[in-house]
């Protein structure tokens, strides 16, 4: 299996656009997948610049209703017309981030006919399958980080039921590939207890003081109990990721715009 990075915050090379958001381009055996999206569609040329033919990609998966990960998507349509696009039916909703500003879906992709709207569960065949985990146990809080989501004419802290996380099954391994493990890296991990994890943590609004470096020094050694070897980025954080990188070597590693991963 091979995972191209489409987009992160970070690029390897002037050539690539970096910018606040994730997206990757995976290759399996059966498929040509395209999780996630960045934020501006700036991955159309970025692909073309690391000579992924965005046209031959037969699925895409959004992986939560942020315009971060959902924002190149029309783009991606305009590109192609085959792909199916499965994502949470919770996904277009009122979104906030801790600024009270809209964060959500663009609603012109509503009117797409490529979309499939899953729910809890689905399967799209032997080798992937997607899962929001709504109805499982969190052994450690969802931290809400000061996102909302507005409900009944409210505010409240978001629930993320609008995450999924898809998990590959590929030559007897597991590969969990998360967008920003919003439920909390740590519930993901336990869930699932893949070979390799790729994604984000959320872990960037974690103060660097040392509360801050004992809540990642208790995740990083969690972390470490179970046998994934984790690749990470977006928004996990600079400061927070190079702390956790010290604790866990070469168990952790960095993914940024241009970084090919061969499994």
């Amino acid at each position: 299996m091979k995972i191209t990075v489409l987009m992160e915050n970070t690029t390897k090379a002037p050539s690539l656009c970096c910018e606040h958001g994730l997206s990757l381009y995976i290759e399996t055996g059966r498929h040509r997948i395209l999780f996630d999206s960045g934020q501006s569609g700036a991955i159309i040329e970025n692909a073309a610049e690391l000579g992924v033919d965005l046209s031959n990609v037969d699925i895409a998966v959004l992986s939560h209703g942020h315009y971060d990960h959902a924002g190149g998507l029309l783009r991606f349509l305009q590109r192609n017309g085959s792909a199916k696009v499965y994502m949470n039916q919770n996904a277009f909703g009122g979104y906030f981030n801790r600024k009270d500003r809209y964060i959500g879906v663009d609603e012109g992709l509503k009117d797409s006919s490529q979309i499939i709207y899953t729910g809890d569960e689905y399967e799209i065949d032997d080798n992937l399958s997607l899962s929001t985990c709504n109805s499982r146990e969190c052994r450690v809080p969802i931290d809400s980080a000061g996102l909302t989501m507005e409900m009944d004419g409210q505010r409240r802290p978001d629930t993320f039921r609008h995450e999924q996380y898809l998990l590959i099954k590929e030559d007897g391994r597991d590969y969990l590939i998360s967008g920003c493990s919003h439920k909390g890296i740590l519930n993901i991990e336990n869930w699932f207890q893949p070979d390799y994890l790729i994604g984000g943590f959320h872990f960037m609004h974690i103060e660097m003081d040392d509360a801050g470096k004992e809540r990642l020094q208790k995740a990083a050694e969690e972390l470490l109990s179970y046998k994934t070897d984790y690749y990470t980025g977006h928004c996990t954080g600079l400061e927070q990721y190079e702390y956790m990188k010290s604790l866990m070597g070469d168990r952790l590693s960095y993914i940024s715009t241009g970084t090919v991963l061969s499994f």
